[in-house]
């Protein structure tokens, strides 16, 4: 006799994974009652749990021990704890995603129904489902639109690990952060930073909010948000631009139209620093892999390999210098205009 696990069979194997769509939204119910937030202080009962967080006790006690087997929390002597995968969906700890957890499953879940139509015409199947481009709908809603930049910046840091201080900048005093939502990313740069002065450029009501992140930051009197529409208008001049996962968003064609767009204002010689996935080659599990599947469905973007990177990047008139990986998901690519 032997302890350890026999392997399922394939079938309910396949089971368990058709069944991802359940962990997503019992994962989303958690961020948005904030049942991680009030364990951050310690154990509690199922029953005062669902009476802080306002949810059914026999209800909330299902949904956590459907939970409990993926790590999410602990059973305790009369309760439950978070454990420290569960504390990312609490609001406060550094490392914290629910912020995107809630963005995904109220912006993306339903979108991704589409998936079908992407695969069989290569289109983004999200604008099948919504009639309108996906940023376009989430535009058309503040509540949406506030939900991104929370999701954005939390997700940020949790992505990009130690890559900040692992990274330095190349020189240079202005630094542009092209599609940098509401500023909290330049506000880390700029505080890492004393002598720099920094740009915020991202669609109006998007960036509607930096000036306060900005100032909460201690930075504003270093830098400004402008509003505009990285393809139709011009964007500031700047010694240093920063484009943190936003050319994942697109298809070539359209990246392309990004990056020239800041050739024509950017002088000779300066710097572009895009935060991105490298795609690995080979089999092996990636979160880039599972991030290019978004962009499928979503957005008809892509995550690009290092050779991609080049080639895109040199298309545009940029020769890529170096490329420097944290501890995270994303790497710093940095590009000199040529």
């Amino acid at each position: 006799m032997t302890d350890e696990a026999q392997p399922l069979p394939a079938a309910l194997q396949m089971q368990q994974l058709l069944t991802g769509f359940e962990v997503s939204q019992a994962l989303y119910v958690i961020a948005e009652l904030e049942v991680a937030t009030a364990l951050l202080d310690g154990p509690r009962s199922i029953e005062s749990l669902a009476a802080e967080t306002h949810a059914d006790s026999d209800a909330l006690g299902r949904i956590i021990r459907f939970l409990t087997p993926l790590g999410v929390f602990r059973s305790v002597e009369g309760g439950v704890e978070v454990t420290d995968l569960g504390r990312t969906l609490a609001d406060g700890p550094a490392d914290s995603v629910r912020g995107l957890a809630r963005y995904w499953m109220e912006t993306h879940y339903g979108p991704f129904s589409g998936l079908l139509h992407a695969a069989r015409t290569g289109e983004p199947g999200a604008r099948k489902v919504l009639g309108k481009p996906f940023f376009d709908w989430v535009g058309e809603s503040p509540r949406l639109t506030a939900l991104q930049n929370s999701a954005m910046a939390g997700g940020g840091r949790a992505v990009r690990g130690d890559l900040l201080d692992v990274y330095q900048l190349p020189q240079g005093r202005m630094i542009a952060d092209i599609g940098g939502a509401d500023g909290t990313l330049l506000a880390e740069l700029l505080t890492k930073s004393p002598e720099r002065q920094g740009m915020v450029f991202d669609l109006p009501g998007v960036v509607s909010k930096a000036a306060d992140v900005l100032a909460a930051a201690g930075v504003a009197d270093r830098a400004t948000a402008v509003a505009g529409d990285f393809f139709v208008d011009a964007v500031p001049t700047a010694d240093i631009y920063v484009l943190s996962v936003v050319l994942h968003d697109w298809d070539d064609a359209s990246a392309l139209s990004i990056l020239r767009n800041i050739a024509k204002a950017a002088p000779t010689g300066a710097r572009l620093v895009l935060v991105e996935t490298v795609m690995p080659v080979g089999d092996g599990p990636h979160y880039a892999k599972m991030l290019d599947l978004t962009m499928l469905a979503m957005l008809g973007g892509r995550e690009r390999t290092e050779r991609q990177w080049h080639q895109l990047l040199a298309e545009a008139g940029f020769t890529v210098e170096r490329i420097v990986a944290g501890s995270g998901i994303v790497s710093a690519i940095e590009a000199t205009l040529t």
